[in-house]
């Protein structure tokens, strides 16, 4: 294996943001994660920090140049593994991007996946961050994933329970809590993961978006295609282009409150959008809170609110990653002071 040194990052998270990589190593295949781990670079360029994993890099914030070694997944492929009367299982390679996997899933007559068009990012990185939209969730669709242990080299698979998803969030995303801890930050590389489509095809419509989609062009049976077209074109309308613009998509989770909390919200601010949960909870759009406190379009150095969605922070032309946080923190001030609400942002800081 060739590692390669001071390698720019630009070009490699969708912020945009310079920076470099000390060391970095491109793996196409688990041969290469075995030759990596197996190279004399290994322990020299891992013994103070584990390697740093890095996929599309459309969810991460870069604040300065990285120095523990940086692993690029590029393992490709993508292949239907069975079909049953049950559905179709569908394995693809973690370096795979992901938005193509969906139209490629969908151009082979495998529905399922459409309500997650035009996410950014690596097939590797989607349950990291259990990505979803539009009503469907990564882990509505997940079987199972291959990963290497960074520590020992052993390679394992894990089936969703033993990735922990929680709403943009997984095992992957925390450190292990001492020795029996279950965290897999640093210490997993995902090389590939398996999706279970089921049959019959059953569309997911229960969205405000998708619901005036139907209503605009008339169709109330819409296929798995038609509702992948629109959900390319809401997300194009809401979203910036990472390669217009810079930007880690939604930058904010949407914070879950008590129905007592959300009541004394609205007592307050009756426009607050809302949704209620199945566990009774009540989910608080993140945006519309950002917004209310007067944020959208406004900015910190290169760094601002998009002006067309407020949970989106975009590169406005040379934005570091410092100010991007001070942005960031700015946002969470004036989120808490006026709602009592700390956001919790979804990209990866480094």
């Amino acid at each position: 294996m060739i590692v390669e040194n001071q390698v720019p990052l630009q070009p490699y998270n969708s912020f945009g943001i310079v920076a470099r990589a000390l060391h970095l190593a491109r793996v196409k295949s688990e041969a290469d994660v075995a030759r990596l781990m197996a190279s004399a670079d290994w322990p020299r360029l891992t013994r103070d920090a584990p390697a740093f994993v890095l996929g599309g890099g459309s969810n991460l914030v870069i604040t300065g140049d990285i120095k523990p070694l940086v692993v690029k997944v590029e393992i490709g492929g993508r292949r239907l593994v069975e079909e049953t009367a049950r559905g179709w299982l569908v394995e693809a390679g973690a370096g795979e991007n992901w938005h193509d996997l969906v139209r490629w899933t969908l151009e082979q007559g495998w529905p399922g996946l459409e309500n997650l068009a035009l996410i950014p990012g690596s097939v590797g990185a989607s349950p990291v961050q259990n990505i979803g939209a539009y009503g469907v969730e990564l882990q509505d669709r997940f079987r199972e994933l291959d990963a290497i242990d960074l520590q020992t080299g052993q390679t394992f698979t894990l089936n969703a329970a033993q990735c922990g998803f929680g709403y943009r969030d997984s095992v992957f995303k925390h450190t292990p809590a001492g020795s029996k801890g279950l965290g897999l930050a640093g210490r997993a590389l995902i090389t590939r993961v398996r999706f279970w489509l089921p049959k019959p095809w059953k569309p997911v419509l229960g969205y405000a978006d998708l619901e005036r989609k139907m209503a605009e062009t008339g169709t109330s049976n819409p296929d798995a295609r038609q509702i992948f077209d629109w959900v390319c074109a809401i997300r194009r309308a809401k979203l910036p282009d990472p390669a217009v613009i810079g930007n880690a998509g939604s930058f904010f989770k949407n914070p879950t409150v008590s129905v007592e909390q959300c009541a004394d919200i609205i007592a307050r601010d009756p426009k607050v959008v809302h949704y209620p949960m199945a566990d009774g909870s009540i989910k608080l759009a993140a945006g519309w809170l950002i917004d209310a406190c007067g944020w959208k379009g406004k900015g910190v150095g290169n760094a601002g609110v998009y002006e067309k969605q407020a949970l989106v922070l975009v590169n406005r032309g040379g934005a570091t990653g410092g100010e991007v946080m001070t942005l960031a923190k700015a946002i969470q001030t004036s989120v808490y002071e006026r709602f009592g609400i700390l956001l919790e942002p979804e990209p990866v800081v480094v």
